[in-house]
């Protein structure tokens, strides 16, 4: 594992655990606020637990669009995609773009879909007392997201791994976690770290691991145009980063 990365989310981390206004699995930076009434008393609380609070209030208020929210906002959609092949040079009225902008927009809805779920939905009867202990991973889980900064797609491969803590997860609902959060505008380093953080909030487990491995287009399609580069992101949480047993005995059974 690459030590300046490790530094690099350690240093996030302690950013995130310090900035009180800040949630983690927000969609973007600003979008969860804290609750109504400000921060409470020193003392009320134990940090761990307004920690968890505040990711699990956020699960709450994670859904920015709904199905009723998509069939209002379809045709001006459609109409911005119109703007656009305008502004490209094209003809809307072709034959070949008749129904193109309403094509586009429908397929950026689906591209978005993560913004119709939340978390809490999928987990609510996914989540299981086992006493089990022994490391759960679940790799090469196929991923697509969208790029925020150029609405490319990134798409790749997710690797999670989890050391429980008395309750386990149904298998599926990991790879449900990962389509929520990637099919959203997204860059990689945030995603991983809102996969890790959703996973360690719901099932309190004594350490997560994530890795993604993901082609940007961005990267290959325009700028500078490497055909076969990859971009890999990790987050570790728990005993995955705290014990380099566990960290290697995961990176070593994500590659074989």
């Amino acid at each position: 594992m690459d030590r300046s990365k490790q530094n690099k989310y350690s240093s996030n981390e302690k950013k995130d655990n310090v900035d009180g206004g800040s949630v983690l699995n927000g969609h973007f930076d600003g979008m969860v606020k804290r609750a109504a009434g400000g921060p409470q008393a020193p003392g009320a609380e134990s940090a761990p637990h307004r920690s968890t609070s505040a990711v699990m209030e956020s699960w709450k208020e994670e859904r920015t669009r709904s199905l009723e929210d998509n069939e209002m906002s379809l045709p001006s959609l459609a109409s911005a995609y119109t703007t656009i092949l305008r502004g490209l040079g094209e003809n809307p009225q072709r034959q070949g773009l008749l129904k193109t902008p309403w094509r586009a927009a429908t397929a950026m809805q689906f591209f978005t879909k993560g913004y119709q779920e939340k978390i809490i939905d999928v987990l609510n009867d996914a989540i299981f007392d086992e006493d089990h202990d022994e490391m759960v991973i679940v790799k090469d889980i196929d991923m697509f997201s969208m790029c925020e900064h150029h609405l490319v797609p990134i798409f790749g491969r997710v690797h999670i791994g989890y050391l429980p803590n008395k309750r386990v997860l149904g298998l599926s609902k990991l790879a449900r976690i990962v389509e929520i959060y990637s099919r959203r505008l997204q860059v990689q380093e945030r995603l991983t770290k809102q996969i890790a953080v959703a996973i360690t909030e719901a099932l309190q487990p004594t350490g997560v691991g994530v890795v993604i491995e993901a082609t940007h287009m961005c990267m290959v399609m325009r700028g500078v145009q490497k055909m076969n580069s990859k971009t890999v992101t990790s987050t570790m949480l728990g005993n995955f980063r705290e014990d380099p047993k566990t960290r290697d005995e995961f990176l070593r059974l994500i590659k074989s």
